[in-house]
């Protein structure tokens, strides 16, 4: 048997191509910049427009909470050289781990879906048609564009048409905002204890803390080490060598999540000082899109779209490749997004059918505005099992029996495990909280 064959499958194949992490997105900033997709634009729009400034503080208390569970689920990969289910394989039974991939796959279909029909929604703005097509259209391109090129190759360029993201930090400049008062509802907000806040709160946190970041980034950090000629996983190498990575993915992190939560703040901000300020509930994208008109007048339509579209393009890869990641891992498949379709058909098999599943599901009369900010509350809910087995395996601790103690001297401790955990029992608290009456 050959010294490959041995290997886990995300050990399996090397890219021996040296690249430089300054001269890329990091695994943090690539997650980050996947986190404002549509769903989450869609989302903090929706908040805003509803309830105003009175949910600014989620973004501000989810940002430590997202870094700690983020950093964790990256460590987890760079440690061990696997992704997280790999490492729950090792770590559990197997049928926990079959739940907790099914439940990441059934998310991330349900939100490719909200995504791909706000995507169709978006260009129908602009171009009047069938806005079906347009899904399927996009839905197909991405498919492919997936299977025959590396996500990296076309991230790049994609990543530009994100940067109209930051039109919405432009109108919290133009229009009239009362700053004392958005720092007084940030350190003191008028919170409300009925189920339609607290839903509106788990949306938020489940586009902001969702379950398919935690996989993607730990598995994009496993593809970082593979593409450097004689790295290993962090449990094989000396302290020095080790920390220094610790370090990088530290710092990668806390600048991925900023990016994600600041531009997720300034859209929450701008709904609310345009649309509640003036009573305009967001019922279409239409209505979504005037949010822009105070810096983009007549062209709002042609920037929200833009957005949309160049977020979409850019998340349905990673919503998709978490679930196939997931699926490798719990049925050891090969799995890379380098690996040629015939190394690794079953990967890039569930790629396509969670696409395709998420183009079919947007055919059952899909309202887009509702669909995204519900696919936000399902991976607020998926989240929790997600988070307190990544805790479990983070902090070294064993499950059902097992001996196995995954990070070895590398194991979270101090604030990183104090703030993973919090974020644990607090999105229970908001998942439980949402089924108050009223």
């Amino acid at each position: 048997m050959s010294h490959d064959q041995n290997l886990e499958p995300e050990h399996a194949v090397t890219d021996r191509t040296e690249r430089s992490w300054v001269s890329r997105l990091g695994p943090g900033l690539v997650t980050g910049a996947a986190d404002d997709d549509p769903s989450g634009i869609g989302t903090y729009s929706q908040a805003g427009a509803r309830f105003g400034l009175t949910l600014l503080w989620t973004l501000l208390l989810t940002y430590p909470l997202m870094v700690a569970i983020q950093m964790t689920s990256a460590r987890i990969g760079r440690v061990t050289g696997k992704g997280l289910a790999s490492n729950m394989r090792a770590f559990g039974p197997k049928w926990l781990v079959v739940l907790l991939v099914l439940l990441l796959a059934v998310a991330n279909t349900i939100n490719i879906a909200a995504d791909l029909a706000a995507m169709g929604a978006a260009i129908h703005l602009l171009v009047p048609g069938p806005e079906h097509l347009y899904v399927v259209a996009i839905g197909v391109f991405s498919a492919l564009l997936q299977i025959s090129l590396p996500y990296e190759s076309y991230a790049r360029f994609l990543k530009w048409l994100t940067l109209v993201l930051f039109a919405y930090v432009a109108v919290a400049f133009v229009v009239p905002v009362d700053w004392v008062k958005i720092a007084v509802s940030l350190v003191w907000p008028r919170a409300q204890l009925s189920g339609e806040y607290l839903t509106s709160v788990v949306a938020v946190l489940g586009t902001t803390i969702s379950p398919y970041l935690f996989f993607w980034q730990a598995s994009q950090e496993v593809e970082e080490m593979r593409s450097k000629p004689g790295e290993r996983p962090l449990r094989w190498v000396s302290s020095f060598r080790a920390y220094r990575q610790i370090d990088r993915i530290t710092a990668d992190t806390w600048i991925g999540m900023a990016v994600s939560n600041g531009v997720g703040f300034f859209i929450m901000l701008t709904a609310a000082a345009t649309l509640y300020a003036h009573h305009v509930k967001i019922q279409t994208s239409a209505d979504a899109a005037r949010a822009l008109e105070p810096v983009a007048g007549h062209l709002a339509a042609y920037v929200f779209a833009a957005g949309i579209v160049g977020t979409g393009l850019l998340a349905l890869p990673v919503l998709a490749g978490s679930a196939a990641y997931g699926a490798a891992g719990a049925f050891r498949w090969r799995s890379s997004l380098s690996l040629h379709l015939t190394l690794a058909r079953e990967f890039y098999a569930v790629i396509v059918v969670a696409i395709l599943g998420g183009t079919a599901i947007t055919f059952f009369h899909l309202d887009p505005v509702k669909a995204l900010y519900w696919s936000a509350v399902v991976n607020g809910l998926a989240a929790v099992p997600v988070m307190v087995v990544v805790m479990l395996m983070g902090t070294n601790r064993r499950l059902m029996g097992t001996n196995r103690r995954l990070m070895g001297r590398f194991a979270i401790t101090g604030l990183l495990k104090a703030g993973g955990w919090i974020a644990t029992v607090f999105m229970a608290l908001a998942a439980a909280g949402m089924f108050i009456p009223g």
